[in-house]
């Protein structure tokens, strides 16, 4: 147990790289965020130690957490396959702490940790969050793919080899839109930030006036319609955004009611920025939950609830795990 100072933590998403200072509670008391700078590893790792020497020259730490979308090995240093960066047995945690010694001469905290951002997001909404005296919680996080993970009896489940809770990558439609990982119809290319774009940009090609709304909200570029142009429409009302917001919340009540299935949890916790459109999409897929679910009227159902967190959810629950808890 490293203890419960103040720590580092770091969130690495496709798109964006947010840190901060995380206290014992749970609280970011200072922040910084870059963009995700390309698809480079070694530009990702010089990003981080720039956070790290930024943040640390602002307060003592007692450790530094670093959440990755990626699988990452039992002794979380190794980052050993990303489907959305360029991350190939990437050993993370010796790279950012070479780096880091070589600006500063020393190096930050008493430890490093790499870990899922999955697994970071769940732990934080189970010590802080949503999942707070769940004995047995499931969170999904939904962005530009799905992340998930388990935590039972206050410990996260990481399987044999650390990459548990992959659940984006089942296969819900065999033979369906093709997926980075290499697979064809997993769970996230039905139920991601990605699948809304996708089924926006396909509604505004096809010149549908019903797409108006989505290509004012694109500067008028079909091409330009991503996931958060389409929650943005569905909040304001745009009916042919609020109907792909729906069908993918029924698929993401799809795979919920598998996973019910196999793990059998108290509490699902939705996070993740596709999760801001709330019960728009958390509606249905309750709805096609209790639908799908086996044994449905003869057991009890988990429920489903929104994350607490928000996007603080990775970088605050890396840190946390970097102090030894989980």
């Amino acid at each position: 147990m490293i203890g419960d100072g103040l720590a580092i933590g770091i969130d690495i998403g496709g798109t964006k790289v947010a840190a901060g200072v995380v206290d014992a509670g749970g609280r970011v008391v200072a922040r910084a965020r870059r963009d995700t700078p390309t698809r480079s590893p070694q530009a990702v790792e010089d990003l981080i130690a720039d956070l790290v020497e930024e943040l640390s020259a602002q307060a003592e730490v007692v450790s530094v957490g670093i959440g990755a979308a990626g699988f990452v090995d039992a002794t979380r240093s190794t980052v050993l396959f990303s489907p959305h960066l360029a991350w190939r047995d990437e050993p993370l945690r010796e790279a950012v702490e070479l780096r880091v010694r070589e600006r500063l001469g020393r190096r930050v905290g008493r430890r490093t940790l790499v870990e899922n951002d999955a697994n970071a997001a769940a732990w934080a909404e189970y010590r802080f969050g949503a999942g707070r005296g769940e004995p047995r919680l499931v969170c999904i996080t939904l962005g530009t793919g799905i992340g998930g993970a388990v935590v039972q009896a206050g410990r996260l489940q990481r399987g044999r080899y650390g990459i548990a809770g992959e659940f984006g990558h089942m296969v819900l439609v065999p033979g369906g839109h093709r997926c980075e990982c290499g697979n064809r119809g997993c769970w996230e290319q039905y139920a991601s930030g990605n699948s809304l774009g996708r089924d926006g940009r396909e509604l505004a090609r096809g010149g549908s006036p019903f797409a108006h709304t989505l290509l004012a909200g694109a500067g008028g570029d079909p091409e330009a319609v991503r996931g958060q142009v389409v929650t943005q429409a569905a909040r304001a009302g745009d009916p042919a955004a609020v109907e792909i917001v729906e069908d993918t919340g029924r698929w993401l009540g799809t795979g919920l009611a598998n996973l019910a299935a196999a793990l059998d949890p108290g509490t699902f916790v939705i996070g993740g920025g596709v999760s801001d459109a709330g019960d728009l999409l958390l509606g249905p897929a309750r709805e096609e939950f209790r639908r799908t679910l086996t044994g449905r009227g003869y057991r009890p159902e988990a429920r489903v609830v929104r994350a607490e967190l928000g996007p603080d959810a990775g970088l605050v629950g890396a840190a946390d795990l970097s102090r030894g808890w989980g």
